[in-house]
């Protein structure tokens, strides 16, 4: 029977043995007792087995509560620990509740974060995985070869449906590829959300009758189940092609729900991040958290970007990069979202690091705030990319570039 092996990095006043144990038994047939009906036989079919534990460090200042250490040491390590596909079949919420439930209040444990997963060869039969992903993104805003350049409205709510229609119609005329609803936004006193749909679809489909190009616009559905899927199909028959989900708060089955539709791209937002992984002996790994995602068939997927104006390091960019860019079975990979902070100056160190295009390149503030006007600030971020990629310098693409060369007057000393 295929198995679903987990990598966990783990700290504890145990031996990281005994630790791997209490884990593999409580996510499983086990408690912290022996149970009658525990058998042999049963343990053998459904209990989760230890499959390595590599012992790291020793500290001795736990990094979260739990048992207290005897020896006033407190072991790290990395385990594998597998589950028969047989605990939880296809069921993706159940899964989740197996690899990152109840074993995160075990006290045995003074740190525990979910760095990988491997998944059976049967799950690429059950889950499709994007029903767009990079190939179909590029196809649908006509972008080869470069970023898609992007954009989140800005004030993230207070405007009205007419006042966003005319901040779009700004940016598709500049050569806008993406824009999106910021996360704050789904539906608001002054903005319902059929009437932000009507408004802003009416300037995108004259802009592609017009020019041939339809921009890309992602508009925030996220709600209740319901009012999603109605939301989606609004979206549809108004002629869009994104739709926006948070996609912690809606939730896995909630999120799956939406991207089995597969009749828009479905841009992951995933707000509330840092909760989840902030802490290096706590939470999950990027790794882990986007073979989940990607299971459930989401397109494009946010990852920060490099010089952020949050916590997350350069280094934890460039691996949640190319977590995306790996591949997955042989579903589409999906679409990284660069975005935090970013403006064209990033552009150069951004492809220096990752040696990529494939990305939609986010700019609010970089782009909405360009001294110049919005127009210039896409123009900027076109520049910057195309400098990135002929090796130049932010200095020398200055040099060349007058809308970049004012962003760097802007923003290069933020």
């Amino acid at each position: 029977m295929e198995r679903i092996l987990a990598t966990y990095y783990i700290e504890t006043p145990l031996a990281p043995e005994k630790a791997a144990e209490v884990l593999a038994g409580e996510q499983s047939s086990g408690t912290f007792i022996a149970v009658p009906g525990e058998t042999e036989e049963l343990k053998q079919r459904f209990a989760a087995r230890v499959e390595k534990v590599t012992p790291l460090e020793t500290v001795s200042t736990p990094a979260m509560p739990g048992a207290a250490s005897s020896s006033g040491q407190y072991n790290r390590a990395e385990i594998k620990v597998s589950w028969s596909v047989e605990n939880f079949g296809y069921n993706l919420p159940v899964l989740i509740s197996t690899l990152q439930g109840n074993l995160y209040e075990l006290r045995q444990f003074t740190g525990l974060k979910l760095m990988d997963i491997e998944l059976p060869p049967s799950y690429a039969r059950y889950y499709k995985g994007p029903a767009f992903g990079i190939k179909g993104c590029r196809k649908l805003t006509n972008v080869q070869n470069r970023p898609l350049i992007g954009t989140i409205i800005k004030p993230s709510i207070g405007l009205t449906p007419q006042q966003t229609a005319g901040m779009v119609k700004t940016l598709v005329g500049a050569g806008i590829d993406f824009i999106k609803d910021d996360e704050l936004l789904a539906e608001s006193a002054n903005s319902l959300f059929n009437d932000r749909v009507d408004a802003i679809m009416k300037v995108i489909n004259a802009h592609a009758d017009a020019t041939g190009k339809k921009v890309m616009y992602a508009f925030n559905i996220s709600g209740e189940i319901d009012e999603m899927l109605q939301r989606y199909e609004k979206i549809v028959k108004s002629g869009g092609t994104c739709a926006m989900v948070s996609i912690n708060s809606v939730g896995m089955s909630g999120v799956k729900k939406i991207c089995d539709q597969r009749q828009l791209a479905i841009h992951a937002h995933r707000n509330g991040w840092g909760m989840l992984t902030r802490h290096p002996l706590l939470g999950i790994d990027f790794r882990a958290y986007q073979h989940v995602w990607r299971l459930a068939g989401v397109d494009q997927l946010h990852v920060n970007g490099i010089q952020n104006k949050f916590w997350e390091s350069d280094d934890s960019v460039v691996s949640s990069i190319k977590a995306c860019l790996t591949p997955f079975y042989n579903h589409q990979p999906v679409l990284p979202v660069v975005s935090s902070g970013q403006w064209g100056g990033q552009a150069p160190e951004t492809y220096r690091r990752t040696n990529t295009v494939d990305l939609l390149y986010m700019a609010g503030g970089g782009i909405m705030a360009h001294p110049m006007g919005a127009a210039a600030g896409v123009v900027a971020l076109q520049q910057a990319w195309q400098a990135a990629v002929e090796g130049l310098s932010v200095e020398q693409a200055a040099a060349t570039y007058k809308e970049f060369a004012e962003s760097v007057k802007q923003f290069g000393k933020k």
